[in-house]
This record gives C-alpha cells, structure tokens and sequence, in this order.
C-alpha cells in the first residue's frame, strides 16, 4: 500500500475497518492517521489514532489482544481501508469477539454472534495444556500417552462420527463431529501444527 494514495479527511484519519482474516467477521471500526498507518504496516499489527484521547494507541500493548495484519485494502475512493488480520484476542474493549455484536434486525434464527472465537480458545488452552500438563486432565493424559494413543481417538471419532451420519441423528451428528474436530486440533498441537496452517491451506486450495 501507497501511503501517499490513501485520501485522508480534514482532521487527519482515514476510517480502518478490521476484519478477522479467517472468519471474515468485522471486528470493528476504528481510524488511522498517516502515522498510525504506517506504523501498522512496519509492525505488521494494528496501530489506531484514539480521537478521544487524541493520541496513537497500538492494539493489544497492555492487554495482550494484538492483531498480527495479514493485508490492507483501500477502497475505490481510497478513502476508507480494510485490514485483515489475526486477532489474538478479543477485538472489544467489553471482552468480546467483536464490537458488533448487538443486532438491530431479529429474523427469528438463532445467531452465533462469535462463531469461530472457540476454537482460538480451544487451541490456546490445547497448547497450554501440552506444556503445562496438569494433573488429572484427560487432555494431559492424551499428551502423555503420545502419537499412537491420540490417533487412535480419532479414529475412533471419525468411525461414530460416520455412524451417526448413516444414522441420520443430526443432533448425534454434531456431538460426534465436534469430538473428531476437538480430538484432530489436539493430535496437530502435539506434533507442532498450528490450526493457522490447516486454514492456511484450505485458503489457498479455495483461490
């Protein structure tokens, strides 16, 4: 990005809207001026003009909930900017997901408003786990007992995921599959894949 193309309003900022790379979810709307957007650029994370404050402040500096920028977009008017990223953790000042999370348009059917926060969540408890080992945690056992015993899990979960499925048991469907899922995240922890990669290369599979 051409720093010099990005069309800034009378005070300075130019509106950045934030997107989790992989859920595509908007995580908020903040403002840039010329130097927090190229700070951001070097830092490869978020760097935001407070108005309120009037003053820089870099995502995540004191709470730990940084955004790692996987791209920036401008738009046609070069006028507002879209940046992607990979929040390690929650993007709202209340501790949630996203900022928008209140709905103004009820259409009746239920809403997850953080679909994919769990699984961050699942992952980072998973490594946690690896490292520490707690006593007493089925998770540190799986660890303990190594490769064998966790691939065995799995296809143990894969085979009622399957029989569930034959069975047209829909609620059956999605506790089993949820247990495949919780049990592969665990297998790629323990042999050093991040859940980054997998999406990585549905991603570039996908384009």
């Amino acid at each position: 990005m051409n720093i010099d193309e990005v069309v800034f309003d009378e005070k300075g900022l130019v509106p950045a809207i934030v997107q989790d790379a992989r859920s595509k979810s908007v995580l908020t709307l903040a403002y840039m001026n010329k130097e927090s957007l190229k700070m951001t650029l070097e830092k490869r994370e978020t760097v935001f003009y407070s108005r309120s404050r009037e003053e820089l402040w870099h995502k995540g500096a004191t709470s730990g909930n940084t955004q790692t920028v996987e791209s920036l977009h401008y738009d046609c008017d070069q006028d507002a900017i879209l940046v992607q990223v990979v929040p390690e953790g929650p993007a709202c000042h209340k501790g949630d997901y996203s900022c928008f999370g209140e709905s103004l348009i009820k259409t009746g059917e239920p809403v997850t408003e953080k679909p994919y926060e769990i699984l961050d969540e699942l992952r980072q408890v998973l490594s946690e786990r690896k490292t520490t080992l707690p006593e007493g945690s089925y998770t540190s056992q799986l660890f303990q007992e190594g490769v064998d015993r966790i691939a065995k899990k799995i296809g143990e979960e894969a085979g009622e995921v399957i029989i569930a499925a034959k069975n047209d048991d829909k609620e059956e469907l999605a506790m089993e599959s949820a247990d495949l899922l919780f049990h592969l995240l665990l297998l790629i922890t323990d042999r050093g894949v991040s859940f980054d990669q997998v999406l990585s290369v549905l991603e570039s599979r996908h384009r």
